[in-house]
């Protein structure tokens, strides 16, 4: 499968009015497609701070800007892609079983991530070599 089938794009409504703006990302099919088991958010990192740099075997995520930007380079062990989340209402969905390195953050990012499991550090795949070899036996 292309890479560009595999991840999504997703432009959550912007409410608001004038006292200023609101995002509402919800769980369980309605803006993402699965339900919200874990969030936790990725701060104080520079332009020269590379994270995640892992795929997971069951678990997907969205990421989003809520703040600043960075960017997400996405790899499935034949193509790449880099995407950039530079607007609170702009969303990352990632399936399992796709590398991913977070980078390049602005002073002020601040990246969201949302996750269909609990941590589990059992799996995560956290070489890349291994993963290229996980990827390689499931075609």
């Amino acid at each position: 499968m292309q890479i560009d089938q595999q991840y999504k794009i997703i432009e959550f409504k912007e409410l608001g009015d004038e006292r200023g703006n609101l995002v509402v990302i919800e769980g369980d099919g309605m803006d993402i497609p699965f339900d919200i088991k874990r969030a936790f958010y990725i701060y104080g990192s520079d332009a020269t701070v590379v994270r995640g740099q892992h795929a997971n075997k069951e678990t997907e995520f969205l990421l989003v800007n809520v703040s600043g930007s960075s960017k997400v380079k996405i790899d499935n062990g034949r193509e790449q892609v880099i995407i950039e989340l530079n607007k609170p209402r702009m969303g990352l969905y990632i399936p399992a079983m796709l590398w991913k390195d977070m980078y390049d953050f602005s002073a002020d990012s601040v990246l969201l991530v949302l996750a269909s499991r609990h941590y589990d550090e059992k799996e995560y795949i956290r070489d890349y070599d291994d993963y290229l070899k996980i990827i390689n036996e499931n075609n």
